[in-house]
């Protein structure tokens, strides 16, 4: 009977490789802070900071070589986390602007 829960290894090179994507997408971050892009910055800074998020849970967190229950995890949580973004955001949008 074989044994369902093995664990893919990645080589070194391949960790080395993803360190260097984080650093170069920090150094990245860092830029965009001397830019001024008006109203895209945010979206660019989110998009980065995205990408990080996906390297570290994909690679580090070993979640692209995961069975499918701890895929159901992270799906669950990004849902969590959407319902709580959206509700901060309609509660943000509906308060009326004071002014002075």
């Amino acid at each position: 009977m074989m044994n369902d829960n093995r664990v893919e290894q990645t080589a070194t090179g391949g960790y080395c490789a993803i360190y260097g994507a984080l650093v170069i997408l920090t150094i990245a971050t860092v830029g965009l802070s001397f830019c001024n892009l008006a109203s895209w910055h945010t979206m660019i800074g989110l998009v980065i900071a995205s990408c990080k998020a996906a390297l570290v849970a994909l690679i580090f967190m070993h979640l692209l070589h995961s069975t499918r229950l701890t895929w159901l995890a992270f799906f669950a949580g990004l849902f969590w986390l959407m319902i709580l973004m959206s509700l901060t955001l309609t509660d943000y949008l509906t308060r009326a602007v004071l002014i002075h």
